[in-house]
């Protein structure tokens, strides 16, 4: 009773909205190195800089997490929130380590269009998670979320493609390579999907 006439504080949205305009940034900067690999060394160093950027945000929130008495959402979907995003950011940043480490040089079609459904499913997600705050538009977020729901499909159809035709090649080097790349953005795009997830747990919770 008592905790209902306490103020929540509602600065976890705030976090939320900050790490996922990051994100965003690891995402369009992994498209800009899907379209000049040339460019592999300077865009793995940026990746690397926003993700440590977003590593600080997690690192803050989860503090404030551990000292904050009354929250706008349930613990548990605060951290849940924003594991998701810190595992799309660490996957991303994975990969593009990947490819640094085994020199890539010459990028896959699939790398640009895993590259292209990450930057549309994290776009989805800000409006999502902006749509928290308040929950009165429940139906666009649910949308968004379902939107994100058909691009985790859509990035496992290109990882099938994508291993399927790398066996055809016959270059045992290359599907070591390219194998493990793929695998790490598809777990990006899975974790976004993850975070629809939880954002769909949240507005029921609230319904």
């Amino acid at each position: 009773m008592l905790s209902a006439l306490l103020p929540k504080e509602f600065k976890f949205f705030d976090f939320f909205e900050s790490h996922m305009v990051i994100t965003k940034e690891i995402c369009a900067e992994l498209k800009n190195l899907t379209l000049h690999p040339e460019k592999l060394e300077e865009s793995a160093k940026k990746i690397s800089k926003l993700e440590h950027d977003a590593d600080d945000i997690i690192h803050i929130c989860t503090e404030a997490l551990h000292k904050t008495f009354i929250t706008p959402i349930e613990r548990t979907d605060i951290f849940a929130l924003i594991k998701q995003m810190d595992d799309i950011a660490d996957n991303i940043k994975t990969a593009v380590s990947r490819m640094k480490l085994y020199e890539i040089n010459d990028m896959r079609e699939e790398a640009v269009q895993m590259a292209d459904i990450l930057i549309i499913a994290t776009n989805e997600l800000e409006i999502a998670i902006k749509g928290l705050r308040n929950m009165k538009k429940p139906d666009i977020i649910k949308e968004k979320c379902n939107a994100i729901h058909k691009l985790e499909h859509d990035a496992d159809d290109i990882l099938r493609n994508s291993i399927s035709r790398l066996f055809k090649e016959n270059d045992t080097i290359l599907i070591i390579k390219w194998k493990e790349v793929f695998e790490r953005l598809e777990k990006a795009v899975d974790r976004c999907e993850g975070l629809a997830n939880v954002i769909e747990g949240i507005l029921i919770d609230n319904a």
